[in-house]
C-alpha cells in the first residue's frame, strides 16, 4: 500500500499554479500520507458528503484565535496547545471527553495564575483522528500488515483486513468531531470554566499529594480573590464565566479537510472549518508538495514542526509561501527537536527568521524529540527530558531576544503509565499497568499539572 497520492497535472497547468489556488489544486501535487482507496468512487462518494455536510468550526472563531496567538507572539498571551497523539473514535463519550477539557483547564489556571498572562488555550481534539506514519506496513506476529494510521483511515487491531483503509471511516471522524465540539461549547457555555466556582475544577483523579496540595493552594486563592472581586460588585465580566477553547489537528487528510473548506463571502477567504487550527508535520511540509499547497490557500492559523531535519532556509519558504501577507498570528513554528539537540540548531534558525523578518509565533514541542524505545520495545518518554527541552526553549528565545510564546504537549486527563517519571517517579516497570496509546506515549493527569507548574514557576 503507498502512502503517496499523485496526479500529474500539464505542463501549461505547472506554470501557472503557483498564482493560481483553488481547494483542489493540492491533487496536481505529490501528497504524502494519503491512504490509498481500494475504491475511488466510494471515497468520492465520503467526499460529497462531508463537502454538503455543515462546517465544524465558525470562521468567526479562526479569526479570534488568529489575534490570541499574535498576542502571544507579542508575549502578550501565553499559549496551552495539548491533547492525545491519536484521539480514538471509542473516546467520543462524557467521561472522556470531560477529562480532557477538565485538565487543559487546570493547567491554564495554573499557568495563568503563574504568568499573570491570559492563556490561549488549543486542544488537540474534535479532530485528531489520523497520523503520519514513517512506514506503509509493520511486523505483527510474525506477519506483515498495513500500519495503523488513525481511526480517520483503519482500525488498530492488527488485522490485515481491517487495516485496510475505508473512506467511510471518514464520516465517522466528522461526526465523532462534530459530537465532541458540541460537548465542548455545552460544558464551558453551561459553567464548566467559570471561575466564580473553581472548586468544580478540583482534582478527581489520583493525583501525586505534593502536586494536589499547590493545585488546591492555588484554587483557593483564586477563590478568595473572587471573593473580594465580588465584594465590590465588579465581578460581572463574562470573562470571569467562560473561556475561549480552540480545536486543532494535523491537517494529513486533504480530501477530508478540501471538503471541508469553505468560501466565506463577508470575508473573502477561504477557511478550512474542520478545525480553528491545523497544522503541517515534518514528513509534510515541503514547499513544492501538496500540503503547503493546499494550506497557502486557507484564511486558518497553520502550523509548522520544525526539527532537527529541517533547513532554515527552506522554512523561511514555507513560511513565505503560507503567509504572503506576512500577519502575526497566522504561523505558529513549533520546535521540536529533543532535549540533546534544541541547542545545537534552534539559535541559528531562530536568528535566520529573525533575519527575514516573518512574523511567526514559537511553540515548544518537547515531546516528539524525546520518544524513545525501552528494552522491551516500549515507546515511552522521560519527564525530565520533556522538562529540558522546554527549559532550553525558553532560555534560547531570551538569548536571541524572540519570545517563546507556548507550549504543545500529548498529554492526556487520564492517569495512564506511558511517560517515565515526574513526580511519581514512573519507571520502564510501570508501563504496562496502564498504557493505552495507539500511537506516541502522553503525559498523565499528575505529569500534566506538575508541568505546568514547573512551567509557571520558570515563566515568570
Amino acid at each position: 500500500m503507498s502512502c503517496m497520492y499523485i496526479l500529474k497535472a500539464p505542463l501549461s497547468q505547472k506554470v501557472n499554479r503557483l498564482e493560481s489556488w483553488s481547494k483542489n489544486s493540492w491533487q496536481s501535487r505529490v501528497a504524502r500520507q494519503q491512504p490509498e482507496y481500494s475504491d475511488s468512487s466510494k471515497f468520492n462518494e465520503v467526499v460529497e458528503l462531508l463537502h454538503q455536510a455543515p462546517p465544524l468550526v465558525f470562521s468567526g472563531e479562526v479569526e479570534r484565535l488568529k489575534q490570541r496567538l499574535a498576542m502571544a507572539g507579542r508575549g502578550e498571551a501565553f499559549i496551552l496547545h495539548g491533547g492525545d497523539c491519536a484521539e480514538r473514535f471509542e473516546d467520543c463519550n462524557a467521561d472522556a471527553i470531560t477529562s480532557k477539557l477538565k485538565i487543559l483547564l487546570q493547567m491554564s489556571l495554573i499557568l495563568t495564575y503563574g504568568t499573570k498572562k491570559p492563556i490561549v488555550r488549543i486542544g488537540r481534539i474534535a479532530g485528531q483522528y489520523a497520523k503520519p506514519r514513517s512506514k506503509d506496513t509493520e511486523v505483527v506476529d510474525g506477519k506483515e500488515i498495513p500500519s495503523f494510521r488513525g481511526d480517520n483511515v483503519n482500525f488498530f487491531q492488527a488485522d490485515a483486513n481491517l487495516r485496510m483503509p475505508d473512506p467511510y471511516r471518514l464520516l465517522q471522524g466528522y461526526y465523532s468531531s462534530a459530537v465532541t465540539l458540541n460537548f465542548i461549547r455545552s460544558l464551558i457555555s453551561g459553567g464548566f470554566a467559570d471561575l466564580h466556582s473553581p472548586e468544580h475544577w478540583n482534582l478527581t483523579l489520583f493525583a501525586h499529594k505534593e502536586v494536589a496540595d499547590r493545585y488546591h493552594d492555588v484554587i483557593n486563592q483564586i477563590k478568595s480573590a473572587m471573593d473580594f472581586v465580588s465584594s465590590i460588585g465588579a465581578d460581572k465580566d463574562h470573562r470571569l464565566r467562560t473561556v475561549d477553547f480552540f480545536t486543532s489537528h494535523e491537517g494529513l487528510l486533504l480530501g477530508y479537510e478540501s471538503a471541508l473548506t469553505r468560501k466565506v463571502p463577508v470575508r473573502d477567504d477561504y477557511y478550512d472549518l474542520s478545525a480553528h487550527m491545523l497544522w503541517i508535520g515534518d514528513r509534510t511540509r515541503n514547499i513544492d508538495e501538496a500540503h503547503v499547497e493546499f494550506f497557502r490557500g486557507v484564511a486558518n492559523p497553520i502550523g509548522v514542526k520544525v526539527g532537527p531535519s529541517s533547513n532554515a532556509d527552506e522554512i523561511i519558504e514555507v513560511v513565505k509561501r503560507l503567509n504572503p501577507k506576512n500577519e502575526l498570528g497566522k504561523i505558529v513554528l513549533i520546535s521540536r527537536f529533543g532535549k540533546d539537540k534544541v541547542r545545537k540548531f534552534l539559535p541559528d534558525i531562530i536568528a535566520k527568521i529573525q533575519k527575514s523578518e516573518c512574523n511567526v509565533v514559537w511553540e515548544v514541542d518537547p515531546m516528539h524529540g524525546n520518544t524513545s524505545v525501552t528494552s522491551t520495545g516500549i515507546k515511552t518518554r522521560n519527564f525530565s527530558d520533556v522538562l529540558s527541552e522546554i527549559k532550553d526553549s525558553f532560555e534560547i528565545h531570551n538569548e536571541s531576544n524572540s519570545i517563546l510564546a507556548g507550549v504543545h504537549f500529548e498529554m492526556t486527563g487520564d492517569d495512564v503509565t506511558e511517560c517515565v517519571g515526574g513526580i511519581r517517579d514512573l519507571s520502564e516497570h510501570d508501563l504496562s499497568k496502564n498504557y493505552e496509546s495507539y500511537c506516541d506515549p502522553r503525559l498523565n493527569y499528575a505529569q500534566s499539572l506538575e508541568m505546568a507548574f514547573l512551567i509557571s514557576s520558570s515563566h515568570k
